[in-house]
């Protein structure tokens, strides 16, 4: 995962840019990079760690214009090395651009082979950086049906041309020296939203919660398979590839990534959440005397089952907030130190009562390890885990870090091997049909499951 965030007629555009990755920041924590365009000039400026730590004041006053993107990063194509910090940027004969990307290509090794053959030299181990060949190397004339603005006629057709060699999943913005360029595949793995101050400024982010720190109006997502260009001339939408009939939404932003306050594909977070929730208490009643959530991202799912059960909820674990999210660590031994960092149980909540701890998910199987491990020297007299979400058993190749079954401890043990490995109780998971039923709860929608079911809607 990543968060991406742009800005269009802002003369503060570095510093929305902050403001708004800066909201986004649980969505990648590796690095940050904000690009700023002053109408003729594009300057970057990049670094590893969080946000606050990127960017002091100095450099957002350093980076001059009212247009801007930024990006937030968690390696999932291409490791945490520097030269992948985005947005990224080139020149060409085409002019300048600057490019951020939230999602995985899964063609992105065979079309860089390709590539290389070709002549092309990559800086970078990000599938992000095909898209920069792609551009500025495309010579297709645009399709037949699309009839160009006059200020989209020389560079539109290039991101076309790419969009049409690449499948996967991209949520991209695009910085040129007078333009704002949001990019959407057709599945629409990714959230992409669009919002408008009232000062007349346009935005496009990852996530609302980006909107709402720079008191942003939601306008509507960006739909899969756009480009929406915004420029002095106005806003205006291109659908260059076969419109996809069924979108593929990565339920995992619902399960997992996406902030609770947030508002992804036309839906709140927090109340699909609360009711996968309501539904694992309809599926699974257990007799106990607390729900404990598992902080953060397992509380508002506790809420929902502590409502339908009945069984009263306290908070029994406290979390620090200065620590990352452990899930989206690059290394597992950082995931591990962060768990203990990250987590202290609270023993007079729990010692001597039986717990029904709720967490969103079990992919790895490290963590909840170490979490039972912990109640259980705080006193726990018996810890049934519920996960509001199925057993992980593929990998994702649209932008979650699962790449091998090997990593994936559902994919190869059964429910009880596991649940004697993490040393629980009891274990139950949320079923495929009860997480589908929540998500679909307010409006009818496509998903993408794979992680859950191993069927991928494009590899």
């Amino acid at each position: 995962m990543c968060g991406v965030f742009g800005v269009f007629n802002n003369t503060a555009a570095s510093h929305m840019t902050f403001l708004g990755l800066h909201a986004l920041q649980h969505r990648g924590q590796e690095s940050a990079g904000i690009a700023v365009s002053d109408g003729y000039n594009i300057n970057l400026k990049l670094g590893e760690g969080l946000v606050t730590r990127v960017f002091k004041q100095e450099d957002l006053n350093e980076l001059k214009g009212d247009i801007g993107i930024g990006h937030v990063r968690y390696s999932t194509a291409g490791g945490s090395d520097p030269k992948n910090i985005q947005p990224f940027f080139a020149h060409f004969y085409g002019g300048s651009f600057a490019i951020a990307h939230n999602g995985n290509l899964v063609n992105a090794n065979q079309i860089r082979a390709e590539l290389e053959k070709n002549g092309a030299i990559f800086r970078s181990t990000s599938d992000t950086e095909v898209f920069v060949h792609l551009i500025a190397k495309a010579k297709e004339p645009p399709p037949s049906h699309i009839m160009l603005h006059k200020n989209d006629t020389e560079f539109l057709p290039l991101v076309f041309s790419a969009m049409s060699k690449v499948r996967g999943a991209y949520s991209l913005l695009i910085l040129r020296e007078k333009q704002l360029i949001a990019v959407r595949d057709p599945y629409g793995f990714r959230p992409l939203v669009l919002g408008k101050s009232r000062d007349g400024s346009y935005f496009v982010a990852s996530e609302t919660c980006a909107l709402d720190i720079i008191d942003a109006e939601y306008l509507r997502d960006i739909k899969p398979g756009e480009v929406l260009v915004i420029d002095d001339a106005g806003m205006r939408s291109y659908f260059p590839l076969d419109h996809a009939e069924n979108p593929k939404k990565c339920i995992f932003e619902f399960v997992y990534f996406a902030r609770p306050d947030s508002l992804i594909f036309q839906d709140w977070v927090y109340e699909i959440r609360k009711e996968m929730g309501r539904t694992l208490a309809k599926e699974f009643r257990v007799d106990a005397d607390y729900v404990i959530p598992v902080l953060d991202s397992g509380l508002i799912a506790a809420m929902g089952y502590s409502e339908e059960s009945g069984i009263p909820m306290e908070i029994g674990l406290i979390r620090n907030h200065y620590v990352g999210r452990s899930f989206i660590q690059p290394k597992q031994e950082i995931r591990d130190l962060s768990v203990r960092l990250k987590l202290n149980p609270v023993r007079q909540v729990i010692e001597g009562k039986r717990l029904v701890v709720i967490d969103d998910s079990l992919v790895r199987g490290t963590t909840s390890k170490k979490i039972v491990n912990m109640l259980r020297r705080a006193g726990a007299k018996e810890i049934h885990l519920l996960l509001s979400s199925p057993p992980v058993i593929s990998p994702c190749y649209y932008g979650i870090d699962t790449p091998t079954k090997e990593e994936l401890i559902a994919a190869n043990k059964t429910v009880e091997e596991i649940r004697e490995y993490i040393g629980a109780d009891s274990l139950y998971y949320l079923s495929l049909k009860g997480m589908i039923e929540s998500a679909n709860k307010h409006r009818q929608k496509g998903f993408c499951t794979a992680c859950f079911d191993g069927n991928y809607p494009v590899l």
